[in-house]
């Protein structure tokens, strides 16, 4: 599988040669129609949020990083001196009034998206709008899938990132446990093939994601990053009726695991809320 690169695309090819199929792509001009872009640098930052606090606690004060800091932190970034990987901040809670720089969210493609609707909102399911900030060197710890099966649009909007893939069905080459079925146990930035001997028969697929390309990763696909420079990115997920049973399975499953009561409140609640957002679409 090649990850290809495109532009000019329409919403209808959009579907059927990647959202219904299922296969990754990098849009290379979707986030034209946001004023975010171009816009995003640290400085901007630093000169527009220096006080706004990230969801990453810093280790020796114990309290969450500033903005100016996280900026600091990813622009000094080095091999041998690594900035946290990832500095996020909920972009929905801390900092709303930047939601008006990254309209319409759907850049024209992440439709229709459930997540939007009030009544997912409330279910605290995904349906955030996060801000990932990271140095050069800065790798995210593990290779995983998206909780919810959610599938996922990152939004490169300053710096270059390298991305790895790997397409469904390498759980077993993945050292994936249905203890743990979204997160692998390898470091495939560094892997040990004596201790996990059944990665040498994964296939990852690397590619490089710059300033101003957004990258669609449908629910399922394993995926992780590293930053090869100071980085800035906007991430979204998405929930429709392609990944809704998949979703709702997942609700159950999660939510079993403390009171079976509050699991099926939980379960009828979301049932009701995609089968409303179904309806909507249908008039």
């Amino acid at each position: 599988m090649e990850i290809q690169r495109k532009s000019n695309l329409s919403y209808q090819e959009f579907m059927d040669e990647h959202h219904n199929p299922g296969i990754p792509v990098i849009l290379t001009d979707a986030t034209k129609v946001w004023k975010a872009n171009g816009l995003f640098t640290p400085d901007w930052f630093r000169e527009n949020y220096p006080e706004k606090e990230s969801d990453v606690l810093n280790m020796e004060t114990g309290k969450p990083y500033k903005m100016k800091e996280v900026m600091d932190l990813a622009e000094h970034s080095s091999e041998e001196n690594l900035a946290p990987y990832p500095l996020t901040f909920n972009i929905s809670k801390e900092i709303p009034e930047m939601l008006d720089l990254l309209l319409p969210l759907n850049l024209g493609y992440a439709k229709p998206n459930w997540l939007e609707s009030s009544s997912f909102k409330r279910g605290n399911w995904g349906g955030i709008i996060e801000l990932f900030v990271g140095g050069p060197g800065g790798k995210f710890p593990y290779v995983h899938k998206d909780y919810y099966h959610l599938s996922a649009w990152i939004n490169q909007l300053y710096g270059e990132k390298m991305f790895t893939v790997f397409p469904r069905g390498q759980e077993k080459f993945l050292y994936a446990t249905e203890k743990n079925q979204w997160r692998s146990e390898v470091n495939v930035f560094n892997p040990d093939l004596e201790k996990h001997p059944e990665f040498k028969h994964a296939t990852p697929i690397s590619f490089k994601v710059s300033a101003g390309e957004t990258l669609y990763i449908p629910f399922g696909i394993w995926h992780t990053a590293h930053s090869l420079s100071p980085t800035i990115s906007v991430a979204f997920d998405q929930l429709n009726s392609k990944n809704f049973p998949l979703f709702m399975n997942d609700v159950w499953n999660f939510k079993k695991e403390g009171s079976k009561l509050k699991a099926v409140a939980a379960y009828l609640y979301a049932l009701a809320s995609g089968m409303g957002c179904r309806l909507k679409e249908n008039f």
